[in-house]
């Protein structure tokens, strides 16, 4: 069996290779490396395939999340609520800009952020709601937004993992992940759906007031060069990275498509498999699945992972540390061990397999065939 890998970016590469060449070979001619013509491109193209007024490029996720919450004002010690399930760059920027993070538990089947829970640790600190669309699909925006409406709260969409998805609200609107609240956050990293070639990420909104600030803050604080109104960072996407992802860009919605037959290839190869559950589909998001991931209901994970890499087949586990477990996020030891069970048990027993879009069903059904053989064995 040929070298199996969870993300195979060079075979989608190889697919491109031409257009993804000649877009660098263009940026290398006129040598705007900063802020060049294909930047204000992607950002356009991008906004236009979004639905979304502004997009603002960054140099990574965990910026992008920084610099909303730097252009909403929040202050030390106000308050965000942020899904327990998450990886830690959700936090972290809260913890950086010494505000405090609030999490919450889970929904049971889709692992994002249940708004069942947010009503009930909302105080009158609580400014912003940070929901995570995890592993492809939509947190459940209606909900949430009528929370966040109701208690004056900024929303601020993390969609780093699922870019591309549309959520559909009651009344049959559709809106792209990251478009529905204040601001809407992304990553760029190679491994994501919509992956650059190094480090990158952007920030969306509606409102032209919070974009010029938004733009401000990326950029040292500036409007005008030499004049420093804001307090602000040093973010930014670079030419290069532009002119790549607009480039893979306009492949976006096929490499949804071509994840969804690796996942329904999945979904079918694990139908009759009782010890697993198979990713659950959420009815009012579509799923781009980022990550295909199982929920073990016998067997021990670790084992299976182990027999998997003997097999020569790759797996990840996400988030095997509970964040709301970590020191660095819970110093104080407010949260124990149990406080959050869903978020507790997804830790010990999900995995991830590879998922990508260059589909070999020769490739595909090994694995499948692997996780099989380990149930046997039990």
């Amino acid at each position: 069996m040929e070298d199996i890998k969870m993300v195979d970016l060079s075979g989608q590469y190889k697919k491109i290779k031409q257009e993804v060449d000649t877009a660098i070979a263009g940026v290398l001619d006129n040598t705007a490396f900063i802020k060049g013509p294909q930047l204000l491109a992607f950002e356009k193209n991008l906004a236009n395939y979004l639905g979304v007024k502004h997009v603002v490029g960054c140099a990574n996720g965990t910026d992008a999340l920084q610099i909303a919450m730097m252009a909403l004002d929040l202050q030390p010690g106000d308050e965000v609520i942020t899904p327990a399930c998450t990886y830690a760059a959700t936090a972290e920027v809260v913890a950086l800009l010494k505000l405090t993070p609030i999490f919450v538990e889970v929904d049971e089947q889709t692992f994002t952020i249940n708004p069942k829970e947010i009503e009930k640790v909302i105080t009158a600190k609580t400014k912003a709601i940070v929901p995570v669309h995890l592993y492809g699909q939509c947190a459940d925006m209606e909900a949430i937004l009528a929370i966040a409406a109701k208690h004056n709260l900024f929303v601020i969409e993390d969609t780093a993992q699922a870019i591309g998805a549309d959520f559909t609200f009651s009344n049959g609107e559709k809106k792209k992940a990251g478009t529905m609240g204040q601001i809407g956050c992304t990553s760029f990293f190679p491994s994501k759906n919509l992956g650059c070639f190094g480090d990158g990420g952007a920030i969306f909104c509606n409102d032209d007031a919070l974009t010029e600030k938004l733009k401000m803050i990326a950029n040292h604080g500036q409007r005008i060069q030499y004049h420093f109104d804001l307090v602000g960072v040093n973010s930014r996407l670079d030419t290069l990275q532009a002119a790549i992802l607009d480039v893979k860009l306009k492949y976006l919605d096929e490499y949804a498509a071509a994840r969804n037959r690796v996942a329904d290839f999945y979904d079918s190869a694990f139908s009759d498999l009782n010890e697993v559950t198979t990713p659950f589909r959420a009815p009012f998001s579509t799923h781009v699945f980022h990550q295909y991931t199982l929920k073990l209901n016998k067997g021990n994970r670790d084992e299976l992972r182990e027999f998997l890499k003997k097999k020569g087949i790759p797996s990840m586990v996400y988030y095997p540390n509970p964040i709301h477990l970590e020191k660095a996020y819970n110093p104080n030891g407010t949260w124990k061990k149990g406080d959050f069970p869903y978020t507790e048990w997804h830790s010990l027993n999900s995995i991830s397999l590879p998922i990508h879009t260059e589909f070999d069903e020769k490739v595909f059904s090994y694995i499948a065939e692997n996780v099989k053989e380990y149930f046997k064995t039990l």
